[in-house]
């Protein structure tokens, strides 16, 4: 039986035991696509704890904390009816994933409070999320930068296939015709680069750090609006630097402390700074 996703989580943290391990190891072995989601698993592993710790967060409201436990309790319930008691148990974490999902997207201001009420609780005690007017995606990724430490990535070693299958599937897959750059010369070095969604759209995230200072992060998005020029503003004591050019939408963000954000922001709206997996070097590494 092929692992679930909890399984393979848990696999590629290390939490598995060794009899457990030894038989997802054995599924791996005859699948390519399984092995190949562990890889993407062990890139994308962040110490998501020690930075959520270095933050300070709003307190989560009781009316909020009974809403999550009631979603975790419905759906363990509705898997534990649908799946063998062995499976059903390792279901449990991603209930509780979803759960800590809602958490986190409050403090983050991504999920909105209104008088007390969250949007989607019904009278029965079952809870779903409604969508609210969406907010600017640049907005949504400067919270999201709020919560990154430098202890957030400054262990991280990326890999470089696995960043370049990313990129791939960034280009392929998403259609944003990303060109990646090489921010080393400018005192920023590469950590990871994330697809991740907004407003049901495809967002690029590529985190850099520089040599001293918390992490800066470039986020693209697809914009079929007129080009705009670069503009600077604060915001919650970081700077966002944003720009808009060949219907693709830009926005560098990161604290003071991170570089010149501005100057950065020129170089890399004017292709004068080398790319990262380039579309030839994946070409290539395909091909062999």
């Amino acid at each position: 039986m092929a692992p679930d996703d909890s399984q393979l989580i848990a696999y590629a943290d290390g939490e598995l035991g060794a009899a457990e391990a030894a038989s997802v190891e054995r599924v791996l072995v005859g699948s390519p696509d399984l092995r190949q989601s562990v890889e993407w698993l062990r890139a994308s592993r962040l110490p998501y704890r020690e930075a959520f710790a270095a933050q300070t967060l709003p307190p989560l409201p009781d009316e909020l904390r009974r809403c999550i436990e009631a979603l975790a309790s419905a759906s363990m319930q509705q898997q534990g009816d649908q799946m063998p008691a062995q499976s059903a148990q390792h279901s449990r974490p991603r209930a509780w994933l979803i759960a800590a999902f809602v958490a986190g997207a409050f403090s983050a201001g991504l999920v909105q409070w209104f008088g007390g009420i969250w949007p989607g609780a019904s009278g029965n005690g079952a809870a779903s999320v409604s969508v609210t007017a969406p907010r600017p995606w640049v907005d949504a990724a400067l919270d999201y930068q709020q919560m990154y430490s430098r202890e957030t990535v400054a262990y991280v070693s990326p890999d470089p296939a696995v960043s370049a299958d990313t990129v791939a599937a960034i280009r392929k897959v998403d259609g944003i015709p990303l060109r990646m750059p090489d921010l080393q010369r400018v005192g920023l070095s590469f950590k990871s680069v994330e697809r991740l969604r907004y407003n049901g759209k495809p967002l690029v995230q590529i985190v850099y750090l520089p040599g001293h200072g918390t992490p800066v992060a470039l986020c693209v998005m697809k914009d079929s609006r007129p080009d705009q020029p670069i503009a600077q503003r604060q915001s919650h004591g970081m700077t966002v630097v944003s720009w808009r050019r060949n219907e693709l939408s830009y926005a560098l963000i990161g604290q003071p402390d991170s570089g010149d954000l501005p100057a950065i922001a020129r170089q890399i709206a004017e292709g004068e700074v080398d790319a990262l997996f380039a579309t030839r070097d994946i070409a290539l590494r395909d091909a062999g």
